[in-house]
């Protein structure tokens, strides 16, 4: 079996902006971009990724947490963007015809020796897809912005060997929290985003042996709290990692390797790179 390192890392995570990184050594995809550009290379640089290596950018959907940067960043580094027509449509996007490519759903698409594989997903949006990111027989997922825990997600879910799992709301904090009503509708109507609960039932139903990290996504500024998340999940964890993504920074860079020997490398020992790689102007 191909068990060829991938490294993850979530530049940003929440509804102040998206973006998640999955690479290998050569090549890389980044999973929505959401935050401006600017902040996008300051984070890599931080995090001592090349954006050299990113060859593409999968859209989930229009939100504009999901698509804020996408413009400025595609035309700079002149990256394909791969993005369904509804959700090009829908999202107001001037994009180079020569960087638009279109997906559908249930496709495999091949970027080097990355394997995509898209999915729909349940979402208020006009075509929300997911994503599972392959190398040979490693899977990584990126499962955010989900109104409900659909077939389609479990059945992607329970192959993974780390994913990025939407945990949006502690349901308690919903209910007795200051958004009106309509809004706490929308997020927790089945069409908006994956309580805490949710999640932690995919996870512990789900799951596969081989999970060796959960990154915890898309928390609420206002109706969760990494320290509630990630206490409810350490309690089932077992072997596997437990992070919370920030709202607010990068994470550190993970390696996935197919077992649990390889946790918290040093970021700058997998993509050295000098920092003026990233010193170009964005406008």
């Amino acid at each position: 079996m191909d068990y060829s390192p991938l490294h993850i890392a979530s530049l940003n995570s929440g509804s102040n902006g998206n973006c998640y990184y999955i690479g290998n050594a050569k090549e890389a995809v980044l999973i929505d971009a959401g935050i401006s550009c600017r902040e996008t290379e300051k984070r890599m640089l931080r995090m001592n990724l090349s954006i050299d290596k990113v060859k593409a950018v999968f859209i989930s959907h229009e939100h504009t947490d999901h698509i804020r940067g996408l413009q400025v960043l595609a035309k700079k580094y002149k990256l394909p963007v791969y993005i369904t027509p509804g959700t090009y449509q829908n999202s107001k996007l001037a994009l180079p015809e020569e960087l638009l490519l279109h997906f559908s759903g249930h496709q495999q698409i091949t970027i080097g020796s990355l394997q995509i594989h898209t999915f729909p997903k349940i979402h208020d949006a006009a075509d929300p897809h997911s994503f599972m990111v392959c190398q040979g027989e490693l899977k990584i997922g990126i499962f955010t912005d989900l109104g409900d825990v659909c077939e389609n997600l479990s059945h992607y879910f329970s192959q993974c060997h780390a994913a990025f799992l939407e945990t949006n709301y502690d349901t308690d904090m919903l209910n007795n929290g200051g958004y009106p009503y309509y809004l706490k509708r929308r997020i927790s109507g089945g069409r908006g985003h994956l309580s805490n609960l949710q999640a932690l039932e995919l996870f512990k139903n789900h799951r596969s042996a081989r999970l060796s990290h959960l990154l915890l996504a898309h928390l609420s500024r206002d109706n969760n709290h990494p320290d509630v998340v990630e206490k409810l999940f350490q309690t089932d964890a077992g072997l596997t990692k437990i992070v919370v993504a920030s709202r607010n920074e990068e994470s550190a860079v993970y390696t996935i390797n197919g077992n649990f020997s390889e946790v918290l490398p040093a970021a700058a020992e997998i993509f050295p790179v000098a920092a003026q790689d990233l010193q170009v102007p964005c406008f």
